[in-house]
């Protein structure tokens, strides 16, 4: 038998309470953006990976460089995986970016790495996507509350054996860039930037909703890297998620991923954020 809570007399009052913000965030370190700007105008290209629809490619990023993932023939959302091109063990932290920040992330915002360094990786230096705010529906671009889609989930509600999930293209493209097998890639691999899907929580239920991205080609995403990265970026087999994000039959795009050098010189004394200041003693002295 269900029993259905009876309201308090006082529930209107309590419900009025004004909120509190968790981490208020002006002592966040500011990105120097005006610095990073100027030494991306002579910065040259040096590389670039297309990921191919339903898939996933990794690619490496030197700490002061950048990279800009762009949607090149149609709209396409990716998920993307960043770690420390030196230590797995330090990578993108979604949860606490996501307190940090908020749901979405934009331009003068960053990654942040998982404890115990706690440190940016990533700097969000352009975002073609900014207007875009938040609509009507609450929802909004770059999300960092869904998890990434994947096979485990999918056969949990529908029994499915699909292998062209967000999840399981950035296991394999992890696997065979550090030719690791399967098993001992797939624990690596963690909760994404979901770069150009638009999405919110429904205002009566509270539940995740994704709708169709406003990315068209042209339109990208670029970062500064804080420290040296190994990225791995999936394009979703949802296409631009307006229906689905586990599919066969979804329009799907390529995405383009190039990486860019700064003059030598152009960022000044610039260095990489050091590893997050806690002394590690959790009250054992």
């Amino acid at each position: 038998m269900t029993i259905s809570p009876e309201a308090p007399a006082d529930a209107d009052a309590r419900r009025a309470v004004k909120p509190v913000i968790c981490y208020p965030n002006d002592t966040l370190p500011v990105p120097n953006l005006p610095l990073y700007r100027q030494a991306r105008q002579a910065a040259v290209k040096t590389g670039e990976v297309l990921v191919q629809p339903r898939d996933a490619a990794c690619f490496e990023v030197p700490a002061g460089h950048f990279f800009r993932i762009t949607s090149v023939e149609g709209p396409q959302v990716g998920d993307l995986n960043l770690w420390n091109g030196a230590d797995l063990s330090e990578r993108f932290y979604s949860g606490k970016t996501r307190a940090l920040h908020g749901t979405h992330i934009t331009a003068g915002e960053r990654m942040w790495t998982s404890f115990p360094h706690l440190r940016p990786m990533a700097t969000i230096t352009e975002d073609t996507l900014g207007w875009y705010g938040i609509d009507p529906y609450g929802g909004s671009v770059h999300d960092v509350i869904g998890t990434r889609c994947d096979p485990y989930t999918g056969n949990l509600l529908a029994g499915s054996q699909y292998h062209h999930c967000c999840h399981s293209n950035l296991t394999r493209a992890l696997a065979g860039h550090l030719g690791l097998p399967l098993a001992e890639a797939e624990p690596h691999v963690h909760d994404v930037l979901n770069v150009f899907m638009c999405t919110g929580f429904t205002r009566d239920t509270g539940q995740y909703f994704m709708k169709a991205s406003p990315v068209r080609p042209g339109d990208f995403l670029e970062f500064f890297a804080e420290i040296g990265l190994l990225g791995a970026l999936s394009a979703c087999p949802g296409g631009d998620c307006s229906a689905e994000h586990s599919s066969d039959t979804a329009a799907c795009h390529p995405l383009l991923v190039e990486i860019f050098a700064p003059a030598k010189g152009a960022l000044g004394d610039w260095k990489s954020p050091p590893r997050n200041g806690y002394d590690r003693s959790h009250g054992i002295g």
